[in-house]
């Protein structure tokens, strides 16, 4: 998840082209991150020290890990250390874009300060974004005070449900809030109860389509063989989110209903007597808006 964050900047900034930035996302999903990068950047080895074993591999029927043991590079519980750590998110993107030739580990951690200052982030919301977690990673946007705990926790639980059910590589770009939105199509459902909830995807064709394609794919492995309506998938993924989201509710005695999900193919607007929030997401590589009201007046028309 790191590359989504990080190659969007390096992207944006000219550093890398388009085609580029999605090919290394591929590159990194069913990979590892090989053994020799994690040791150098836990301080384990020097990269002259990790560059002598991986010639002494290319020489040796033997694993990185026991040829480094021999050396007195490693010892046997650092080896066990790195060997949990190869699915790290942070170097496995690290990993790629070395390996795609277009910069050295200098020059990427040049770019990585620059990323930082740019985006106005703490050393702590770094390491969050480096870390994968998307536990981690959402309130590094919510930070502002004033969003409500309510919006706050219904965006975290909706960011772990679209990297469950849609698109484990999704990114939120930036929070906004609104007194009025309007949207060519979107998909929206009301909760009721103790609180007063509209909750909506909106977007262009394209970017329902795509929360669509992610939710089709997770469950069947691909969406060649299927035909179904965008707006129609998307409705329903934002209807088990929800559902998922009333259930935590009442865990905390919390009670709320959530009414039937509407479909609008054309264009509609919400309008709040107080502000709202729009979270722009980008799933499946499209553009899409999470919007939340909360104990709010609104109208959809």
């Amino acid at each position: 998840m790191f590359g989504v964050y990080f190659g969007k900047y390096l992207m944006d900034e000219g550093i890398i082209p388009e085609d580029y930035y999605y090919g290394l996302l591929e590159a990194t999903k069913n990979s590892k991150v090989k053994m020799g990068l994690l040791a150098v950047e836990f301080g384990y080895m020097s990269e002259e020290q990790a560059a002598e074993v991986n010639l002494l591999q290319q020489q040796q029927d033997k694993k990185f890990g026991d040829i480094a043991i021999e050396k007195g590079y490693l010892t046997e519980e650092e080896v066990a250390d790195l060997l949990d750590e190869q699915g790290d998110s942070y170097l496995l993107y690290v990993q790629a874009i070395m390996e795609s030739g277009l910069m050295d580990l200098n020059s990427l951690n040049e770019h990585l300060k620059s990323y930082r200052k740019d985006k106005h982030l703490t050393l702590n919301d770094l390491e969050a974004i480096k870390s994968g977690d998307i536990d981690r990673i959402v309130p590094v946007f919510m930070k502002n005070p004033d969003i409500p705990i309510q919006i706050k926790e219904y965006v975290y639980l909706t960011s772990r449900n679209i990297v469950r059910f849609v698109d484990r590589f999704f990114r939120i770009d930036k929070v906004e809030k609104l007194s009025e939105y309007e949207a060519d199509c979107m998909v929206y459902q009301s909760l009721h109860g103790d609180n007063n909830y509209l909750t909506a995807f909106g977007g262009d064709e394209k970017g329902i389509k795509a929360i669509a394609d992610g939710f089709v794919r997770s469950i069947y492995g691909d969406i060649e063989s299927f035909s179904y309506e965008g707006t129609d998938v998307s409705a329903e993924v934002l209807n088990v989110n929800n559902g998922l989201y009333v259930t935590k509710l009442s865990s905390v005695g919390i009670k709320e209903v959530s009414d039937s999900p509407v479909i609008k193919n054309e264009k509609t607007k919400i309008t709040g007597v107080n502000d709202f929030y729009k979270i722009l997401l980008s799933v499946e590589g499209a553009a899409v808006d999470l919007i939340i009201c909360f104990n709010n007046d609104w109208t959809v028309e």
